[in-house]
């Protein structure tokens, strides 16, 4: 009998799989009927190959992006994610096969091609999360959980413990904690015994995962639980003592067979992201500065012009990706003056000249940035990028400061979108900003970029309180 019996956790898997090929079938053979592309014989000609290759596609995306829903925790914006990505990859492979076996567009439209794929993105995406919340629904009622304990009953126990309840849709049944101070037993929410008595236990009772939580110190004793677990092929999970105060998803790797810890989770350290995300960045300044910037600088360049004396364009010092200085451009909406590379624009600043003024309150001072983000210097999206001095300043007092740079700075980020624009009057604006900005580095993600851009251009037609 399977040791996850208590949860039938393999069936969920291949219930999804088997509910993603039938949509992509239907899907598939709805459209091709409804948009009558070809007469039936013609189709059934043709049939067995197709439907084999876009078969054969789906397993191939599946291998590169598994399924991941019947996790304890995924979040609905990696659902999205992850069916975006598994629908890109199934269009690649797929049109590719059928150009390769000579069953290309004459024998599939483009337009028809369009239309499964934009259907098939939003049926799929659906029925991904209908399934995570009817399996977290499933889950809250007794189903599809798994029977754990817990050894070791201190601060990390306890935590662990806390985790695991919060919410009945983790999937999680705790039986309850294994640990050799015997004063706990009162004090426990249910002490089973002590960590000897463990062999005993999974011998009279089903247990899909053990969860130790024993200190370092204790080598010896979490050796012998992991042999004892293999033993019994339970799943074995270690939680490190650095969990106390290292707060985040971390990441693993290894050298040879040494495993390391990374204390952060950069999802833009991996290469496809990263040409991924310049690759749109690219395309969208180069459609931009080709589309609407000509008409932008031919109204504000005359308006900035006859305001006040001085350049279009205002050029600054600024901090870039890994520390590197870079020459940021933007609309003039001041004076000129010799505090612009020393001093923040304030609320009621005298400065800030009158088209100044709508300029910053509507972003479109920024807008000249989108030739840095062309040469490389910025992003659309990412962390904004501080004056020289700020940078000097704020990173000798403010914790995980310099994080912030491991990426291309921004024309919009993430702490803009919540409400971190214009001047940083306290300390704890400033520190607010680069907590976000941290998270943004932390759980970036494609669709989070589009969310970003998407609020921005939202608030620049509703306007902004801090933006002056």
């Amino acid at each position: 009998m399977s040791k996850e019996k208590s949860g039938y956790g393999f069936l969920i898997k291949w219930l999804i799989i088997i509910g993603d090929l039938i949509l992509i079938n239907g899907l598939f053979i709805l459209l091709y009927h409804w948009t009558e592309t070809y007469t039936i014989d013609e189709f059934n000609s043709k049939w067995n190959i197709v439907i084999l290759l876009l078969n054969f596609s789906y397993l191939f995306a599946l291998s590169v992006v598994p399924v991941r829903i019947y996790k304890p925790v995924m979040f609905t914006d990696r659902v999205v994610q992850r069916s975006m990505s598994l629908v890109a990859f199934h269009a690649v492979i797929f049109i590719c096969c059928l150009f390769f076996l000579k069953l290309g567009s004459s024998t599939f439209p483009v337009k028809f091609i369009v239309y499964f794929y934009l259907t098939l993105f939003f049926f799929f995406t659906f029925w991904r999360i209908f399934t995570r919340e009817a399996l977290k629904r499933y889950r809250r009622y007794g189903g599809n959980y798994k029977k754990v304990i817990i050894i070791g009953a201190g601060k990390n126990g306890l935590n662990l413990y806390a985790e695991m309840k919060r919410d009945l849709a983790y999937g999680y049944h705790i039986d309850g904690f294994f640990d050799d101070n015997i004063l706990l037993k009162n004090t426990l929410p249910n002490y089973l015994g002590m960590t000897y008595e463990v062999n005993n236990y999974i011998k009279e009772n089903t247990i899909d995962e053990i969860y130790c939580t024993l200190p370092n110190s204790q080598d010896e004793k979490i050796m012998n639980l992991l042999d004892l677990a293999e033993k019994n092929m339970i799943r074995f999970y270690l939680v490190p003592e650095f969990s106390r105060y290292v707060k985040k998803k971390l990441t693993l790797d290894s050298i040879e067979s040494l495993p390391i810890m990374g204390v952060r989770s950069e999802p833009l350290q991996y290469t496809y992201n990263q040409m991924f995300k310049r690759a749109f960045d690219v395309l969208f300044s180069i459609v931009f500065l080709c589309t609407l910037f000509p008409f932008f600088f031919l109204i504000f360049g005359i308006i900035i012009k006859v305001s006040s004396s001085g350049p279009i364009f205002f050029k600054q010092k600024r901090t870039g990706i890994y520390g590197k200085e870079f020459d940021c451009y933007k609309f003039r909406s001041m004076r000129i003056n010799e505090d612009a590379d020393e001093k923040q624009a304030i609320k009621g600043d005298p400065r800030t000249t009158k088209i100044g003024n709508f300029l910053r309150r509507s972003n479109l001072d920024e807008i000249p940035q989108f030739y840095n983000v062309l040469k490389g210097d910025m992003s659309v999206v990412g962390p904004r990028p501080h004056m020289l001095k700020h940078t000097e300043l704020y990173s000798s007092i403010i914790d995980k400061y310099m994080v912030r740079h491991l990426v291309r700075p921004g024309i919009t980020g993430w702490a803009q979108v919540n409400g971190y624009r214009g001047e940083t009057k306290t300390m704890e604006q400033m520190e607010g900003r680069v907590r976000l900005d941290v998270w943004y580095i932390e759980n970036w993600s494609f669709l989070l970029d589009l969310k970003i851009v998407f609020v921005t251009v939202l608030n620049m037609f509703k306007g902004e309180k801090n933006a002056y």
